[in-house]
């Protein structure tokens, strides 16, 4: 595996290449069909494009739709990277990060995000600002957002072709007569092009200002659903909200990333040896910058 906030030779993995399988795993015309539903998601920004999820060798529900969408797009000299919740070596991570490896051995991979042409993630956002050239993959277990309001799939697909979202707007002002806030969290509503209602994955709320007019490309795979959708670069993603009850993120008041120092990243909850918790950021290769930096400047 790549050491913290580096590459990976692809030399390096050659070895461990899997004989007998095509490169990326999937076959050709499987690649195919991904990336023409992938091309129609990105000209109708927040649309969920139905598409044949293959079989990986990893159960569906656990990133396949993000996974297939990574290994449609890669190729030589491409540098991926994978994170799970923000961190890179977990094992949905680490196990992803393999596969790609060992089926395409002339991709790059690594841990450091301004390295990355494409990243795969379950999840988070990196905290560092993306570029025009990288690609954001996400894996989706629910792409419909309607579906807390509505369970019919038929229902959902004719809401979405007339616009018409009264229901899920009389949700959330019920949401909040009931509770006084908005209390959804993570996968909160967006409107895209000012057109469809969008699930952005379950990202945190903190993740969905960098959505707006992003110069990157953004791309939702959902495997188990079988759905693509996508956010093109400079593209309008408002999350929903009324004027008197605005939306808001996250907020870590008198709280600190314990390893880094930092005060204005997302923060975890993470437990120690001795059953105490502390808050470290979610976004581990921005937290190794960080301690980096400051042990260069000490």
């Amino acid at each position: 595996m790549s050491a913290p906030g580096h590459t990976l030779p692809a030399a390096a993995v050659e070895t461990a290449a899997l004989p007998g399988y095509n490169y990326a795993f999937l076959d050709e015309l499987s690649k195919k069909a991904i990336r023409r539903a992938t091309l129609k998601a990105v000209a109708i920004p927040g649309y969920q494009v139905p598409f044949g999820s293959r079989e990986l060798p990893i159960a569906r529900g656990w990133g396949t739709g993000g996974l297939q969408l990574t290994l449609s797009l890669i190729g030589p000299g491409d540098v991926v990277k994978v994170i799970d919740q923000g961190a890179d070596d977990s094992v949905n991570a680490v196990n992803i990060r393999r596969l790609i490896e060992r089926t395409a051995p002339d991709v790059t991979t690594t841990t450091e995000t301004a390295a990355a042409t494409i990243i795969q993630s379950r999840h988070r956002i990196p905290e560092l600002k993306l570029r025009a050239d990288q690609i954001m993959i996400y894996q989706v277990p629910l792409p419909e957002p309607l579906r807390v309001i509505e369970r019919r799939e038929a229902e959902t697909r004719r809401m979405h072709g007339e616009a018409d979202y009264s229901r899920m707007w009389v949700a959330l002002y019920e949401d909040i007569v009931r509770n006084g806030r908005i209390t959804r969290a993570a996968g909160y509503p967006v409107l895209v092009h000012h057109r469809h209602i969008m699930s952005p994955s379950p990202v945190p709320r903190w993740d969905l200002p960098p959505l707006h007019m992003a110069e990157n490309l953004s791309l939702y795979g959902a495997g188990r659903e079988k759905r693509i959708y996508a956010i093109p670069p400079f593209t309008d993603v408002a999350p929903l909200a009324f004027d008197d009850y605005p939306f808001a993120v996250e907020a870590f008041p008198g709280r600190r990333c314990a390893l880094c120092g930092s005060e204005t990243t997302f923060l975890v909850p993470t437990p120690d040896e001795h059953g105490q918790s502390y808050d470290v950021c979610s976004d581990t290769d921005w937290c190794a910058a960080n301690r980096q930096q400051k042990a260069s400047e000490a």
